[in-house]
């Protein structure tokens, strides 16, 4: 085990449904890509369950919507595909709006900065289980085919023969090397989870990505992403390319706030393909 991963073993092993691990999750290596949109400031900030989280403000009054893929082939629970729709946020007491670019340049190296959780579709039931159970992310079991090329990132998302969504992000931009930790909200048992998830990898950045969109279905999730008024092309691309990361338990930081369960879904067996061609498709 390299030193990116020391200390994580022995790890303290929970159960919650189907699903048996150990803390922290170990992701040794995955795909991970996606788009950034703006969206309707209003609308975003009053899906928030907490009054002290305040969707960041782009210079235009905008908020932002994240939609993202992981293709998590090599994990210590084993490999699965899942899309996590996120908003960038700022935690704080003060009951201000930021209007600037600096925290999502700067991510969790910014006072406060981490990423709501909105919904994080998964394609096993013991991923599902084990993101309820310990973190109160908003998981639920949906189909998710991966197509990977020389030129693009693509996944689509089903719930069996519905669409809910199509994520094609083109592979341009410049490099960057990135150490920063992820950090993300979410609610579980009325309190406001924060986690920080420990990463490395090298990634990709493009502002106004040519040949990038998200496609959506007739779908609950779908809908709920659109109610939010995010804006038809996005402003920013990324993907990464050796990317590692470690996923602890997270902290309370503050109690007695508004659920935010997001889909539930079926309990069900679910489709999880991935495709590598030499070309663009």
């Amino acid at each position: 085990m390299t030193s990116f991963f020391s200390d994580t073993r022995p790890g303290n092993t929970v159960t919650y449904g189907s699903a048996t691990f150990e803390l922290p999750i170990l992701y040794f290596k995955d795909d991970f890509f996606g788009l950034y949109f703006s969206a309707d400031y209003r609308k975003v900030k009053a899906i928030m369950p907490s009054d002290n989280l305040h969707p960041l403000m782009l210079p235009n009054g905008r908020a932002v919507v994240a939609v993202a893929a992981y293709n998590y082939t090599d994990t210590s629970i084993g490999p699965y595909g899942e899309i996590p729709v996120g908003i960038p946020v700022t935690f704080n007491t003060k009951k201000k709006r930021l209007t600037s670019l600096m925290p999502l340049l700067k991510e969790s190296n910014y006072p406060g900065f981490g990423i709501l959780v909105m919904h994080l579709p998964v394609t096993k039931a013991e991923a599902r289980d084990a993101g309820r159970g310990e973190w109160g992310y908003t998981k639920f079991i949906a189909d998710m085919t991966f197509r990977l090329t020389p030129e693009h990132y693509q996944c689509t998302m089903n719930e069996k023969e519905r669409l809910i969504l199509d994520l094609h992000v083109p592979r341009q931009g410049f490099k960057q090397r990135d150490r920063k930790p992820l950090t993300s909200y979410s609610v579980k048992d009325g309190n406001l989870v924060k986690t920080v998830i420990k990463n490395q990898g090298n990634r990709w950045v493009s502002l106004k990505p040519r040949g990038a969109y998200i496609k959506f279905g007739d779908h609950p999730v779908a809908n709920s992403i659109l109610a939010l008024g995010i804006a038809n092309r996005p402003f920013m691309g990324f993907y990464y390319t050796e990317r590692s990361g470690v996923l602890p338990s997270g902290e309370v930081i503050e109690t007695g706030v508004r659920p935010f369960d997001g889909y539930m879904g079926e309990d069900r067996e679910a489709l999880y393909e991935i495709f590598h061609t030499d070309g663009d498709l």
